[in-house]
């Protein structure tokens, strides 16, 4: 197994009188890294994916569940947003079960962690795995061979089968777009017309580093502005995009309701448009290198728990910034990502001009070690 950068944080965690929650995509690691936690530990594996085991947990109360831990001090529950009222099963644990530690994933952050927050407030701590990142592959083969295989990472992307089974890449990766993206998805009632749902997937793909306007994504697929959003939203809550919003404070032309939308893994959006054509023969190299610095900068920060505010900044001129950090006490940060590495780039004097404390960085990939391992 890779080791995983949240996996000493959780073991500190374990006994703490609180239920652990850890979120992210199927297929991203999660049990792996919770059983490597546990290894030589006794506990007991529950998965929601099973119907006895979502009907045990329930409707349950605390001498049931004594009974079906019998000598465990920990019961790790996968999947556990297709457990009804699992939120209430959580706090029965967590209260009145006190000697055993609950761990709880969950591949949909709509479904568990509206289970979960109101039984549990106060009493769980949450975390969020994605796919390998950057910097755990750095740990294994060291940086300089990570840095020479990202044009293959911006293809294939870090989902830890894909990485561990090299010559399969491109069929693991259709196997796993079909499935993860739509399993969860399609049992939620939202999801009433998949179709329209690989419909969106594809364009989102295609506009991929580009400003979208949910209007015209709605003209395209056939479909309303109000289901657009909403599947987007779906799709947000079910980790296979994520949005940024556009950077508005002093600058009259600043666009103030813009979206950019990402794919938290390269591999996958290359799979929805069938697209696996090496790094030196693609025209979208710009936008997949935008994506995988976007995506990899947010696996560092939450990593290491750095509060920041992400955003991308465009005036109705067209001028733009790809990423704008707000981090603590107002420290503003602004990046472009330029995957040719003498490419000449120019911040514009709009934005420098009217926010002067701004710090600006090039990222190409001969600098990306300060981007993501500091």
């Amino acid at each position: 197994m890779i080791p995983r950068i949240l996996l000493k944080t959780i073991k500190g965690r374990l006994f703490k009188g609180k239920a652990i929650l850890l979120f992210g995509p199927r297929q991203c690691g999660k049990s792996t890294m919770l059983e490597t936690l546990l290894d030589g530990a006794p506990y007991l594996h529950l998965s929601g994916d099973n119907a006895d085991v979502r009907e045990i947990l329930s409707d349950t109360d605390a001498g049931k569940l004594r009974t079906i831990m019998g000598k465990n001090k920990i019961i790790f529950i996968d999947e556990a947003q297709r457990v009804p009222n699992i939120g209430l099963t959580l706090k029965i644990i967590t209260d009145q079960i006190r000697d055993v530690q609950v761990i709880a994933t969950g591949s949909s952050a709509f479904e568990l962690s509206s289970r979960v927050n109101e039984p549990l407030t106060g009493r769980k701590y949450e975390f969020m795995l994605y796919p390998l990142s950057f910097g755990e592959m750095v740990d294994v083969h060291g940086f300089l061979d990570e840095r020479r295989s990202i044009g293959i990472r911006m293809i294939y992307g870090y989902y830890p089968e894909i990485v561990t089974t090299p010559g399969e890449e491109r069929e693991l990766l259709r196997l796993l777009a079909n499935s993860y993206l739509y399993k969860d998805l399609l049992a939620l009632e939202q999801i009433k017309k998949p179709v329209l749902l690989e419909k969106l997937l594809r364009a989102l793909a295609l506009q991929l580093g580009s400003e979208v306007s949910y209007n015209e994504l709605a003209q395209t697929i056939g479909a309303n502005k109000q289901t657009v959003e909403k599947y987007i939203d779906l799709l947000e809550k079910a980790y296979v995009i994520f949005v940024l919003p556009a950077y508005s404070r002093n600058v009259r032309n600043e666009i103030k309701k813009g979206k950019k939308i990402y794919f938290f893994d390269c591999g996958i959006r290359n799979a929805i448009i069938n697209n696996f054509n090496p790094i030196e023969s693609r025209t979208d190299v710009g936008a997949l290198w935008e994506n995988y610095m976007i995506a990899e900068r947010m696996k560092h920060l939450r990593y290491t728990n750095t509060d920041v505010k992400q955003y991308f900044w465009r005036t109705t001129q067209q001028q733009e910034i790809d990423l704008i950090e707000e981090h603590e006490a107002g420290r503003l940060m602004a990046f472009e990502f330029k995957w040719a590495k003498n490419a000449k780039v120019r911040f514009p004097e709009t934005f420098t001009g009217n926010y002067p404390d701004v710090e600006t960085r090039i990222v190409s990939p001969d600098n990306i070690e300060d981007f993501l391992l500091k």
